[in-house]
């Protein structure tokens, strides 16, 4: 079983940049497709972006797109969300997620492994 750790997160000003990491255990993770979601308080998990095992693949929440880049060295187990222009509006607990389907998924449900979120706060 894939174990998923997340860091980078942070407090930043409105404007500013942050690299979040996603550490995969397991010689399997190289299978898995992965996904950032986001959750801010009183609200549900939505997603953010995924990228597939290869690389070749990525899809971005329409409220992240063209300021956020997500990618995947395998060779280090660890895929990367470069989240730059960042607004009040992207303060969450930030969490990547695993799963084995070829086709990204948007919906938090389809994913199988869950690492336990890291908090990213934007200030004005």
């Amino acid at each position: 079983q894939v174990r998923l750790v997340e860091s980078g997160g942070g407090l930043v000003q409105a404007g500013g940049s942050l690299r979040l990491s996603c550490a995969g255990s397991g010689r399997t993770f190289i299978n898995y497709s992965v996904g950032w979601f986001r959750q801010a308080p009183g609200k549900e998990r939505e997603f953010v972006a995924a990228i597939n095992w290869a690389s070749t693949t990525t899809n971005y929440a329409d409220s992240v797109r063209g300021r956020f880049i997500i990618s995947r060295d395998n060779a280090k187990n660890t895929v990367y969300l470069q989240m730059n222009s960042l607004k009040r509006e992207d303060t969450a607990v930030y969490y990547c997620a695993g799963d084995l389907d070829l086709v990204l998924r948007t919906i938090p449900s389809s994913y199988d492994v869950w690492g336990q979120g890291t908090q990213v706060t934007v200030s004005s």
